[in-house]
């Protein structure tokens, strides 16, 4: 099945004691057993599993092509399901752009536990550098956050595997529908789900799909279980139903991000517009190649420094001044701001999650800021 069906479809089971055509919502904590004491149903406890998140985890897996999906309460969630899976010394090599909430859970919860390097990942010379014989994962994220970098997956694989290393790669800006990491050869695709696959800033989530089920996704499944870090069954129907819309509503963020991206880079108090979309982007050619739609994410760098970027932000009136990106209205950030004291982010980086408001509006909007 194309994507678009997959969306629809995976993610449902109808209901056979009433014909219902949409899953019902299962909020029982616990299932009842058999006179044997079996239980028929093959649920015990909703913590280690129910039936929506079962229907939610079966259409994630299938979105991105891999043997077996796990959801989770937050993307932090679950990415500190992938480091907790991992043995105590094991030597972690991490980009130095990426999700700082992720970041900052690896240097503060895993130190001394995991060795960590943060490093230029997608340069292959770099990376080589820096394996160690206790590398055991390498954690990719791209399109990265915020300065929208590309890592070749494919380059990062074939030095991964001559190393007998596993590969993780955040997929939460491209989503399925852009990138598939796991035809690339990444082991474990992460996402927040909070984002795209919720769509409409209104839940939170995670999700890590596998491309096998091997030891390690067993490990993994473990974490998720005995942690209990699970999203609730409410929160697992509203994200089946949000992704049967998924592949339409990110051709609409494809399509406005791709054109505010071109007014922006033509603008003259715009120092630099940071999206793979343009032939300008450092990866550009990369991304063509691994990517089959560049995103609804962009940063832009503003003119004037800090104090211009703020002033900007703050004479918008249709893109919110707000944490977060996926959903369906346009939000805007002064990143720096957010990720603390050991940002690496330019000061005068505003980021944008492009929205599904018409771009006319969007681009009349931007204008009237920038003066």
């Amino acid at each position: 099945m194309k994507l678009e069906t997959i969306a629809i479809h995976a993610g449902n089971k109808s209901d056979e004691s009433t014909g219902a055509v949409i899953q019902p919502i299962v909020l029982s904590t616990t299932f009842e057993r058999a006179p044997d004491g079996s239980y028929t149903s093959g649920y015990i406890y909703s913590r280690s599993s129910n039936p929506n998140r079962t229907s939610l985890e079966n259409v994630l897996a299938q979105l991105e092509g891999g043997a077996d999906a796990a959801a989770f309460s937050s993307g932090n969630a679950a990415g500190m399901a992938v480091f907790q899976s991992l043995k105590p010394g094991t030597h972690v090599i991490l980009p130095d752009d990426m999700y700082h909430g992720l970041r900052n859970q690896v240097k503060t919860l895993f130190a001394g536990i995991l060795e960590f390097d943060f490093i230029a990942i997608n340069e292959p010379e770099v990376l080589q550098q820096y394996i160690k014989s206790n590398t055991g994962l390498i954690w990719v994220e791209t399109p990265s956050n915020p300065l929208l970098k590309i890592t070749d997956i494919k380059k990062v694989v074939s030095i991964a595997k001559a190393n007998n290393i596993k590969v993780a790669c955040d997929n939460t800006f491209a989503t399925p529908i852009c990138q598939q990491p796991i035809k690339l050869g990444a082991d474990i695709v992460m996402h927040s789900s909070t984002k795209y696959f919720g769509g409409h800033s209104d839940l939170m989530g995670g999700a890590l799909i596998t491309a096998q089920n091997d030891d390690w996704w067993q490990n993994i499944r473990a974490v998720q279980e005995l942690g209990g870090a699970i999203p609730s069954p409410m929160d697992c129907y509203y994200l089946a139903r949000s992704i049967k819309t998924l592949p339409y509503r990110i051709a609409g963020h494809l399509k406005n991000a791709q054109l505010l991206a071109e007014y922006l880079e033509k603008h003259p108090k715009v120092e630099q517009v940071m999206y793979p979309g343009l032939p300008s982007h450092p990866q550009h050619e990369i991304a063509k190649q691994q990517m089959n739609g560049f995103g609804g994410m962009l940063s832009v760098c503003i003119k004037g420094g800090e104090v211009e970027a703020k002033r900007v932000i703050n004479s918008l009136k249709l893109f919110a001044q707000a944490t977060s990106l996926g959903g369906v209205e346009s939000l805007i950030e002064h990143r720096a701001s957010i990720e603390g004291p050991d940002t690496k982010t330019p000061f005068n980086l505003l980021r944008i999650s492009v929205g599904l408001e018409h771009i006319d509006d969007l681009i009349e909007d931007m204008a009237q800021a920038l003066g």
